[in-house]
């Protein structure tokens, strides 16, 4: 398993992008997004997915020269046309916009269509953080997640993402876990699953890492996550005229864009109280809440943010591991492109 700095991944990464038609700048940000993602623990959204995007430049499923463009604004709504261009590339413009839109209004909500793949929504949502903003974000997705009551797939995985100034980030899929950590089991070779993950080919439950691969995702909470991701698809596919449920293509599929919908949403802290002041309730809210006697067989309570807050500070000072089936994908599309690895 190779272990590598976050520094020489992004370098690499830049070089694979660059060299499958991305503009440096455009480069820049979506290496550093993916590293980001591995830096926090979350592989399935880190540099696994370079391949996948490499794959889509090469083959001019998304446009690496387009910028997208706005479409309309009025007051603190915009929409946006992502033009099939790369998705950080949208998300970062996106995110701009929200924020400088809610500086003015107070709120600033951006629905994206035809755009990309964009990685973890948390990096999107910590933008808006960064600006002292509460920042929501969400995205559909391809439709590999049955409807309650289904076994064909109907919706994505449909993050759902909010970071505010303190010590809380929520990122979460609709369905019981990311996609992503079903393909990063299958491309290591873990013969297993988790029960509660995911439905085989013929809609029953399974943990065979195959069938699971072929097969869709199980709804988070039943009914309850079915419920959210409809909500997601509503406000990122119905309401901006993005593509909706099986229209929406994926990072896998060949032969044409994924045109996903995504919305951006800033909100002004400082309209309502002093940054200062709502910070420090949130950081009282964290201590209420973690100081709440453990169930058995835990030691302390975490709220959402917390484990990825730690693995960054380790990744940090002793590298990023990365599985050696992602590994031997990156290298193949390093290879295809004709750029030399680093020292792993």
């Amino acid at each position: 398993m190779p272990l590598l700095t976050a520094s020489v991944l992004t370098r690499f990464a830049e070089s694979i992008l660059i060299a499958a038609g991305a503009p440096p700048h455009k480069a820049a940000i979506v290496a550093e997004s993916l590293v980001g993602s591995n830096l926090r623990g979350v592989d399935s959204h880190g540099i696994q997915l370079l391949p996948f995007y490499a794959t889509r430049l090469v083959e001019g499923l998304m446009d690496p020269l387009a910028d997208g463009r706005v479409i309309s604004e009025a007051g603190a709504c915009l929409l946006f046309d992502g033009q099939n261009a790369i998705g950080q590339w949208v998300a970062e413009t996106c995110c701009g916009h929200a924020v400088r839109m809610a500086r003015e209004h107070g709120l600033g909500l951006v629905v994206a269509r035809e755009s990309n793949h964009f990685g973890a929504a948390a990096w999107w949502s910590g933008k808006m953080r960064l600006a002292g903003q509460i920042g929501i974000v969400m995205c559909n997705a391809s439709a590999i997640v049955p409807p309650w009551q289904g076994r064909e797939g109907r919706i994505g995985t449909n993050p759902i993402s909010m970071a505010v100034p303190g010590p809380w980030l929520l990122d979460m899929a609709t369905t019981t876990v990311a996609a992503g950590k079903i393909f990063k089991a299958y491309f290591n070779g873990e013969p297993n699953i988790p029960a509660g993950w995911a439905f085989g080919p013929d809609g029953s439950p399974t943990t065979d890492t195959v069938e699971a691969y072929k097969g869709t995702l199980m709804p988070l909470g039943g009914y309850k996550g079915s419920g959210l991701g409809m909500m997601v698809e509503i406000l990122c596919g119905v309401l901006g005229g993005a593509a909706m449920s099986t229209e929406v293509g994926g990072i896998r599929t060949v032969g044409r864009p994924m045109r996903t919908g995504q919305i951006y949403l800033a909100i002004d802290v400082a309209r309502f109280l002093p940054i200062e002041t709502f910070t420090a309730r949130m950081e009282e809210l964290v201590r209420t809440i973690k100081a709440t006697p453990t169930g058995p067989g835990y030691d302390e309570v975490l709220v959402a943010g917390d484990p990825e807050w730690r693995t960054e500070t380790e990744r940090r000072r002793n590298g990023i591991p990365i599985n050696d089936g992602n590994w031997r994908d990156m290298l193949k599309a390093a290879e295809r492109v004709g750029v030399a690895p680093p020292a792993a």
